[in-house]
């Protein structure tokens, strides 16, 4: 991990990011050589869900969101609502 002074990041931080977003390693930022913040690189985003997806590749019952008289009891509730 490569330690950098808060003062050195301050004038060089557009460097330091655009190192980060080319693959480098994470920074430690240091005051009076100490180390008191992280910079790392953020991790790649998740790919998008897309809808529609799994159609016809699935099968859902017709009464799939229905529930029984003893379910809808508990919840006071009637039968298939």
């Amino acid at each position: 991990m490569k330690h950098v002074n808060i003062h050195e990041a301050k004038t060089t931080l557009s460097k330091l990011v655009a190192g980060l977003e080319g693959g480098g390693e994470a920074i430690a930022l240091c005051r009076a050589g100490k180390p008191v913040a992280h910079l790392m690189p953020m991790p790649p985003a998740p790919a998008p869900l897309v809808m529609g997806l799994l159609q016809g590749q699935i099968w859902v019952s017709d009464d799939f969101e229905g529930f029984s008289a003893a379910e809808g009891g508990l919840f006071g509730l009637k039968e298939g609502v």
